[in-house]
């Protein structure tokens, strides 16, 4: 067996299902010939693998697998690793290298990889004996789905991956270890929660990767906790529940804002309170106390102090703390909360029946919010909804405009935003869950950039709709040029292609929407085309100017 051979028999131990790649001049796609357990999936291009990998690893718990070949192959793997980083997704990126025998001689594609992308990992290696491979492959699977979950980089010289060898048996690595917090810590905690008057939970991406979705919904229950979430913690909870409030920071509601705003102890799950959850750290309530759950030290204190630090798995912190309130709360009740809920759920009912009427909007041109609205009502339950990150489909991240029905039914890129992510992860998710509807809200700058992956939905039956918000910019940029200097520079695409034509030439359903009736129609030809197995692209003219309530309050608050 040659090392090659060795790193498939490595996956394939693992139970990889998919690898998100493209080949290159290196011999590891001929090992894949004839194993029938992996199926790789051929990206247009790099950028997309490690993006793909990612929608797969958020839906299913393991680690995401992507390859690039050398040189150019592994530098355009670095968007989609950062990305993973900032999100603390499981990936294990695999990497060919210029061949060791004359390797500093102008080896045809060398490259330092390594000093690439060890900012961006967990961790790197280098295999330069091929016996090591067994060893590097568990490790590097452990490294990616233990502790806080990340990127980590196996990088292979070509030459070594062709050398024959005799290999020990692969073991497969095993995730997750799980460990709770420190029992005095628990303690503080509960006295926290159980004397507060006006308390919010804050879920993050960490609480989804621990799993920890009827902790969560039961310790809400439990003491009428009002449950908000980051993009990444979103899908923690059904957002049809009754203490579900959305999202925090950037994408406050007005009554989110407002209930986080008046909180005496704020509990985080997970989360790292970056820049667009916090505020720039700016937005925590005033003599508020403060919760820290994260399965890693180094976050603690990172930007808000945290008067009890609780370290470890959330599922299992959680676990304790139940078992810990509800003997507490059968004795002594804590009905002062329940009025509080009472009143909250009020407001909540107001502003949903003030945003169904505003989402009956007839306006030209189209607003987004109607779009995102008669999405939501029209694909229903059992929808993952995979974000980007611009000015409209911003929308999408704004409950109850949007509602996430089901657990772990979000998709939403890390604090590195970078775009395109929604179009390549809507792959990887649609393969994670096949039995359910996959939709991708972009904007058209977005789009652009990874529409090239049309053709592999296609090719690889993974029948997803595009939600193409087309306001003929890049929005979010214009926008904050206009409000430092009243002017915008660079931003306008003057010339565009023609969406619908390159979908259908992809063999994509595909339709443009210019007036407000049109929405529902198209939205329900794209669904069909779905279930018969074909991805949908559907463009939306949206009025450039129309931004969400959220989005300007949060560039206000700012200054």
């Amino acid at each position: 067996m040659n090392g090659w051979q060795a790193i498939i028999e490595a996956l394939r131990a693992e139970k990889v299902r998919y690898i998100f790649g493209l080949p290159g001049g290196e011999a590891f796609y001929d090992a894949l010939y004839n194993i029938k357990e992996i199926t790789p999936i051929l990206v247009r291009e790099e950028s997309s693998g490690p993006f793909m990998a990612m929608g797969f690893a958020r839906l299913t718990g393991q680690p995401g697998i992507c390859f690039g070949s050398s040189g150019p192959g592994v530098a355009n793997l670095l968007p989609g690793i950062m990305e993973a980083q900032a999100a603390c997704i499981p990936l294990v990126a695999i990497g060919s290298a210029a061949n060791v025998s004359n390797s500093g001689m102008g080896a045809f594609q060398e490259a330092d990889q390594i000093s690439m992308m060890k900012p961006v990992t967990k961790w790197c290696e280098r295999v330069t004996e091929p016996q090591r491979i067994p060893w590097v492959m568990r490790r590097a699977f452990s490294l990616a789905a233990n502790g806080k979950p990340g990127p980590v980089f196996v990088e292979i010289p070509k030459d070594i991956g062709l050398r024959p060898t005799d290999f020990q048996p692969y073991i497969p690595a095993q995730y997750p270890f799980r460990s709770t917090a420190d029992s005095s810590q628990l303690e503080r905690a509960l006295s926290l929660l159980w004397e507060a008057k006006r308390p919010i939970i804050v879920a993050g991406g960490g609480a989804v990767s621990s799993g920890a979705f009827a902790e969560v919904q039961e310790l809400a229950e439990l003491l009428s906790i009002p449950v908000m979430t980051t993009p990444c913690g979103r899908g923690i909870i059904s957002e049809g529940h009754p203490l579900a409030l959305g999202l925090v920071g950037l994408y406050f509601s007005e009554l989110g804002e407002r209930v986080y705003g008046e909180a005496d102890l704020i509990m985080t799950i997970g989360s790292r309170n970056e820049d667009f959850q916090s505020g720039q750290q700016k937005f925590f309530p005033p003599g508020a106390k403060y919760i820290q759950i994260d399965i890693d030290a180094h976050e603690f204190g990172r930007n808000w102090i945290p008067d009890v630090a609780l370290l470890g798995d959330a599922k299992l912190i959680l676990t304790d703390l139940i078992s810990q309130l509800r003997p507490r709360k059968q004795k002594k009740g804590n009905t002062w909360r329940e009025e509080r809920i009472k009143a909250i759920l009020r407001l909540k009912r107001k502003q949903e029946e003030r945003v169904k009427r505003e989402c009956a909007t007839k306006a030209i041109p189209i607003k987004t919010k109607r779009v995102i609205w008669e999405l939501n009502q029209i694909y229903g339950a059992k929808t993952i909804l995979v974000n980007e990150n611009g000015s409209q489909d911003l929308w999408s991240y704004y409950f109850p405009y949007y509602k996430v029905w089901d657990p772990n039914s979000c998709v939403a890129p890390g604090e590195q935003t970078c775009m395109g992510f929604g179009i390549a992860a809507a792959i990887g998710a649609k393969l994670a869950v096949p039995d359910k509807k996959v939709v991708c809200v972009t904007g058209d700058g977005a789009f652009q950039m990874f529409m090239k992956e049309l053709p592999t939905a296609v090719q690889y039956n993974a029948p997803v709709t595009y939600v193409v918000l087309n306001n003929f910019c890049l929005g979010w940029v214009k926008f904050n040029q206009k409000r430092r200097s009243k002017h915008w520079v660079a931003v306008d695409f003057e010339v565009q292609p023609d969406f619908v034509a390159i979908a259908k030439a992809c063999r994509c359903f595909a339709e443009r929407v210019e007036r407000p009736e049109a929405i529902e129609p198209a939205l329900q030809k794209a669904l069909k085309a779905n279930e018969q197995g074909v991805p949908a692209v559907l463009e939306f003219i949206v009025d450039p100017w129309d931004f969400a309530p959220g989005f300007k309050n949060f560039y206000k608050r700012l200054g």
